[in-house]
């Protein structure tokens, strides 16, 4: 980290790249194919490598050269085509999937020993009594402790196909014999919403972390349980989203949006245009909504915010979006790899395209938090660069711009405190994680009894843990100063939401993250202006 004490980019950026806004479909090209056929570039590159596999003097790995190829002719399209190399594809397919076949629960590997972090909510180690803390030593007879075996290795061991049993011994802390769980493999939810509560007696918040295939179900799940509890308004969080398939967004949209309104359209290479209308009376047609954005919500989360603000519909609270408006079609290349490759532009029911230019290359493009940073704009509205000439009106009369995100209706500066910065890299960077666990294992058995009603009185972060947290960084390699009293209220407040997260999940953690948030504030002090 030395060098680096000005700034630290969202890493959410880099993910938005990799996720993007997805169709559906996923294609699967036969070079036999008649596309492919007859066409003299392709012979070439193939005629190419030939020549590599059998001429040439040294023994060279062709899949490699192939891969570098792949990877620089996409260079040289957008920043969104991407190609997902075959080692990698089963996991990002897995994850855009919403659930995997195993016995849910993330771990660490201490001493050569699996440790339980958590048993995901609704797998099945959780319907079963695996907890935190749990050394899993064994599964169907075979040790896993003191054998040096890979997280990859011991993931195949626990994953398994759907209704085949394991049989687990685990040593938990207090017991003197080891445990034997017999554990049904199920599908384990991968869920894309990380937390649904009442901000305030009619104000309910929905927070959404990407659009998987799952996301749409999470939504209508958690917004029905909202309105049981009397919400008329809602709260969806799209900060840090950065995309996923369109068809969820669209869905999540149809939702809020009344009659057969204009979602949105796209236009391919030909330049024909598919126009998508709201089609169902939705949950929350007649209530209202506020939808908080920040720089790092992408793709598929300013589909949303675009077809609400261009119908107005509801109000849009927080910062300028990360301006992508490219859809993307993903290809597997017929070696278990894939090309994600974007086919269309997405526009708002406006007819602005949202997306930011990326005519100066990938490097540049990236860099686009640096500059707003920079420039200021993420402390002040004015300091927004906008083009006149893609300047459009709303029904309701409401100006609204093109060529880059999603411009909010309410503004809220970002805190960019160097401080601030640094500790938000710290939680949302994975520098934290290892360190609570650690400190929930001095005593586990406390902290596994406490009740989640009673976590803010009983769980105290203390000047020592500080202190440690300080010298595990620099044991880490990672040098930032955290010894000024200025610091400690938002560390400590840090340092509770990782142990609430390991815990209680995701709910919890974001819960309690929340409280002081400047967005949500703003946002509960809109909604009791009417």
């Amino acid at each position: 980290m030395k060098g680096r004490n000005k700034i630290y980019t969202p890493l959410l950026l880099s993910i938005a790249c990799a996720i993007g806004l997805l169709l559906g479909a996923r294609l699967n090209f036969d070079p036999s194919d008649e596309l492919f056929s007859g066409n003299p570039k392709k012979q070439k590159l193939n005629r190419l490598i030939d020549y590599i596999d059998y001429e040439y003097v040294d023994d060279v790995n062709t899949d490699s050269i192939v891969d570098l190829t792949v990877n620089k002719i996409l260079e040289n399209l957008d920043p969104h085509s991407v190609y997902i190399p075959k080692e990698e594809y089963a996991s990002v397919t897995e994850n855009m999937k919403g659930d995997f076949v195993g016995i849910g629960v993330s771990f660490y590997t201490i001493q050569d020993t699996i440790v339980v972090i958590k048993a995901l909510e609704g797998g099945p180690s959780e319907k079963i009594g695996i907890r935190g803390g749990d050394r899993i030593l064994y599964a169907n007879g075979n040790k896993l402790f003191n054998q040096g075996i890979s997280n990859d290795s011991i993931t195949k061991q626990l994953k398994g196909k759907e209704n085949t049993k394991v049989s687990l011994k685990i040593l938990r802390r207090g017991i003197e014999d080891l445990l034997t769980f017999k554990v049904t493999r199920g599908k384990v939810p991968l869920k894309s919403v990380d937390a649904s509560y009442m901000l305030t007696r009619n104000l309910g918040y929905i927070k959404i972390n990407r659009f998987a295939e799952t996301t749409y179900k999470e939504f209508r799940d958690a917004i029905g349980e909202l309105k049981k509890r009397g919400a008329t308004q809602i709260a969806l969080d799209l900060r840090d989203n950065p995309g996923g398939y369109l068809a969820e967004a669209i869905n999540i949209a149809d939702e809020f949006i009344k009659g057969d309104k204009l979602i949105l359209y796209t236009k391919n290479k030909s330049g024909a245009i598919e126009e998508t209308y709201a089609q169902r009376k939705g949950e929350f047609e007649n209530g209202k909504v506020f939808v908080l954005i920040n720089e790092n919500s992408a793709s598929a989360s300013e589909v949303v915010a675009g077809a609400l603000q261009d119908n107005d519909v509801g109000i849009i609270v927080g910062r300028r979006s990360y301006g992508k408006g490219l859809v993307q079609r993903e290809m597997e290349l017929g070696d278990g790899s894939a090309v994600r490759l974007t086919i269309a532009r997405y526009y708002t029911p406006t007819g602005r395209s949202i997306q930011k230019p990326y005519n100066n290359g990938n490097e540049s493009y990236f860099n686009d938090y640096m500059r707003r940073y920079e420039n200021g704009e993420l402390k002040n509205l004015d300091s927004i660069q906008v083009n006149d000439s893609l300047r459009y009106v709303t029904p309701g009369g409401k100006v609204v711009y093109g060529g880059g995100g999603i411009i909010p209706d309410v503004f809220v500066p970002k805190d960019t405190s160097s401080e601030k910065e640094k500790l938000t890299f710290l939680l949302r960077g994975g520098y934290m994680d290892k360190y609570v666990f650690d400190l929930l294992e001095k005593d586990r058995e406390y902290y596994n009894s406490i009740p989640k009603s009673e976590y803010r009185e009983r769980i105290e972060i203390t000047e020592e843990m500080l202190r440690n947290f300080d010298r595990y960084l620099r044991q880490m390699g990672v040098r930032i100063n955290l010894n000024g009293e200025e610091h400690k209220p938002l560390l400590k407040k840090y340092l509770k939401a990782e142990m609430a997260q390991q815990l209680f999940g995701t709910n919890a953690f974001e819960r309690y993250l929340n409280e002081d948030d400047r967005i949500i504030e703003k946002v509960i002090e809109l909604s009791e202006e009417n």
